[in-house]
């Protein structure tokens, strides 16, 4: 047997072994995706019976948007599901998807959404009309990622919607989608269907998912499918709903889609900035509310290439196109600089750096046929060009190869990779604002003698109580 033919059966061997590695890595992450959807089935079983129990309207609207909240995910998992299965599918065909390395993960995050309400000056100046009051919340999708906001108790007393605190995704890619849906619905009609539901028997129970994830995968995702389907109110996210067969009416309060909007990439920026809002409702809707069709937020982003240390090790670097007389040095590539610290030591005491050689979006590197990388790129208001080589050839293909991934990826990041905005991680304890509305309404609207009460945490109690359901079913 010749040479080239064993070489070509080793390559066709590595080729099978690293194809049966990535479909064993997606089997597992099959296994983790129909753990989360088994998940949330049970905890919207736990909300479809606490719904049934609720006796008060604000306990039924809490427990209505986890149901909502649940019905979303299962959604959003069952779609990143079927996505992993296609890809499947094409690396047993032999038709595998690109080989390219996607661009690293970042962290995103939404806080202080607020808004605007325009109500008629004959319902807010002259307080005349019927005092229309409706639940309100956010869902915010960004990926398989789902969460909500708290709820909030609007009437013509608020001039803006209002919901503190920050969204935080952890594994959104540059190319995210961010959708932002806000729900209604209309507490006065919801007041009667909660008494009804309350005297009236519960929702059948959802069967309990059981029996291995490998076994019972078809049987589970049907499940899940249809209990996301037989959500009261919208369908979740996208406003579409699954083509499934119809589910019995659900009791209890129903939330409808008022309004939506999609944030990308683009819409980043360090501070708030205003977007535009697509209407879903109209007035004649009894969860309507007199939106401008804009809503404020502050949208930043963190790519993973600006928070962690890409890579490091020993270098010899000069200024210049040559290597002749360069200076040894501990090289630490992260953010948007190469730190060269005298020794290890020195960059383990996170000291200040004898040398820093930007690397912005605008770095060029190459490799020379003399194993060295150059580096070109701005400093000091000029045009430079930085050599680089390291103790072996293998490691100095490896600096070439960080240093273009990491360029690569600050391009991909674009506005974001400039300079590294701030992240305010996902508050764990609600915080009930004293207050609703803008500054104008502080203005002209006079005081009640009930103001300084405080609403209970509802949100709070419905946590709790569905801990101690699982707690006993479970």
């Amino acid at each position: 047997m010749s040479s080239n033919t064993r070489v070509s059966e080793r390559s066709l061997l590595d080729l099978r072994i690293n194809s049966f590695d990535k479909i064993t890595c997606t089997l597992g992450q099959d296994e983790e995706v129909l753990k989360r959807i088994e998940r949330e089935v049970r905890m919207r079983e736990g909300a479809s019976k606490l719904l049934a129990a609720c006796s008060r309207t604000e306990q039924a609207l809490e427990a209505s948007k986890s149901l909502l909240t649940c019905n979303a995910r299962i959604l959003a998992l069952l779609s990143q599901l079927q996505e992993m299965r296609k890809d499947q599918v094409l690396q047993r065909a032999g038709r595998r998807p690109s080989e390219d390395v996607p661009p690293c993960l970042g962290k995103v995050s939404l806080s202080d959404l607020r808004i605007p309400l325009m109500w008629k000056d004959s319902e807010y100046f002259k307080n005349k009309g019927e005092l229309q009051r409706c639940a309100v919340f956010g869902l915010l999708q960004c990926g398989a990622e789902i969460h909500d906001t708290d709820l909030v108790m609007v009437d013509r007393t608020l001039t803006d919607i209002c919901f503190e605190g920050a969204t935080l995704f952890n594994q959104a890619a540059p190319g995210f989608q961010l959708r932002v849906e806000l729900y209604s619905s209309c507490a006065a009609a919801e007041a009667a269907a909660a008494v009804a539901m309350a005297a009236g028997p519960g929702p059948r129970r959802v069967s309990c998912l059981g029996g291995s994830v490998g076994c019972s995968s078809g049987k589970k995702i049907r499940a899940a499918f249809e209990s996301a389907a037989a959500c009261g109110g919208s369908a979740g996210p996208g406003g579409a709903s699954p083509p499934l067969t119809p589910a019995p009416l659900a009791l209890g309060p129903k939330y409808h889609l008022l309004a939506h909007a999609t944030l990308r990439i683009e819409h980043v920026q360090d501070g708030f900035k205003t977007h535009d809002l697509s209407l879903a409702a109209t007035e004649d809707n009894p969860f309507w509310l007199p939106l401008y069709g804009n809503m404020c937020c502050r949208l930043a982003a963190q790519p993973v290439c600006l928070i962690h240390p890409v890579t490091s090790g020993h270098l010899e670097v000069k200024l210049g196109e040559e290597l002749i007389g360069g200076e040894s040095v501990y090289g630490v590539l992260r953010g948007q600089s190469l730190l060269c610290y005298a020794n290890q030591e020195a960059s383990e005491s996170e000291g200040k750096p004898s040398l820093e050689i930007p690397i912005k979006r605008d770095t060029t590197v190459t490799q020379s046929e003399g194993d060295a990388v150059h580096i070109g790129t701005e400093c000091q208001g000029r045009r430079v060009t930085f050599a680089l080589r390291a103790p072996t050839p293998e490691d100095t293909r490896r600096w070439n190869q960080a240093i273009g991934r990491h360029v690569h990826n600050m391009n991909q990041w674009k506005q974001c990779s400039d300079r590294l905005m701030k992240i305010e991680a996902r508050s764990s304890k609600k915080v009930v604002p004293a207050r609703q509305g803008s500054l104008y309404h502080e203005i002209v609207t006079p005081s009640s003698p009930g103001e300084g009460h405080v609403a209970p945490d509802l949100s709070v109690e419905i946590r709790a109580l569905l801990s101690s359901y699982y707690k006993e079913n479970y």
